[in-house]
Formats: C-alpha cells, sequence, structure tokens
C-alpha cells in the first residue's frame, strides 16, 4: 500500500471496523514517512458473475452500474446512498450465496424493482419506468395501476 500523498511505502493502521454487514472493511492508516492519515478498504474477492443481457451478451456484474440506476431513481428522494448501497450489497450477496456464475439481467432487475417497490414508490415508479423502457402513457398508466392493487 502506497501513502497516496507522499508515496511512502510503510504505514501502520490505526482503525478497523467492519462494514456493509461485514462484506468489507475499512481501515485508517497513517503514512510513517509524512503521517497523514487516508483510509483503505478491503472486500472479499468473491466469484465474478456474469450478466447475461437481454440480447444474449453476458458482462461482470456491475455493482456501481446498479447503484448509479438507485441513484437516479432516488434523485431528490428522501433516501440516504447507504440504504442503497445496503440494496447492491444484498443482491450481490444473494448471487454469491446461491454460487450463481450467470444471472439473466431481467432477474437483476426485478431485484432491484422488489427492493424499491419497498423502500419508496416514487424511486420505484421511476426505475420502472426507464427499466421497463414504457413507450406511452398507457404502459405507464397499467404499471400504476399494478402497483396500487
Amino acid at each position: 500500500m502506497k501513502c497516496p500523498y507522499c508515496r511512502g511505502k510503510r504505514d501502520k493502521v490505526v482503525d478497523s471496523r467492519s462494514i456493509r454487514g461485514s462484506q468489507a472493511v475499512r481501515r485508517r492508516r497513517e503514512c510513517l514517512r509524512c503521517h497523514k492519515r487516508y483510509t483503505t478498504y478491503e472486500y472479499v474477492e468473491e466469484i465474478p458473475i456474469m450478466v447475461i443481457k437481454s440480447d444474449g451478451r453476458r458482462e461482470p456484474f456491475d455493482r456501481q452500474k446498479i447503484l448509479s440506476g438507485l441513484m437516479k431513481a432516488c434523485e431528490k428522494r428522501p433516501i440516504s446512498v447507504e440504504k442503497l448501497e445496503n440494496i447492491v450489497t444484498k443482491i450481490g450477496t444473494q448471487f454469491q450465496n446461491k454460487f450463481v456464475k450467470e444471472i439473466k439481467s431481467k432477474i437483476v432487475g426485478e431485484m432491484v424493482m422488489k427492493s424499491l417497490r419497498a423502500l419508496d414508490e416514487v424511486a420505484y415508479v421511476r426505475f420502472a419506468s426507464v427499466y421497463r423502457q414504457f413507450r406511452d402513457v398507457s404502459q405507464f398508466t397499467r404499471e400504476l395501476k399494478t402497483f396500487l392493487k
């Protein structure tokens, strides 16, 4: 580990904490050369999961891509980033626990929508409108009616 300030190679760990449901470790470090502090994160190396897109392409599961979509859906809503990160972690953990190597993008999208529905109705409708690619108001209205039942 190199210090981001002076590029020194020696440091000491000042504090360690488990985060994201013990899925990662946050460490505060102090450089022994310049004495500045910085934070590092350690994650368990997981089995790579491939997402099968609707056109048959495969791409690696990208938690950042899901988080970005959630953040767009929750823009200007009273929802913390921590709650959104927990959704992404929960989804990724479910795949890891099932030892799934490939998953269809439709399943990922449905899991995200289910989590959003429980979290915030407006964010759910926003996400659904993009995810389901509504082409007109009637499709949007049908989804709202289903949601309201």
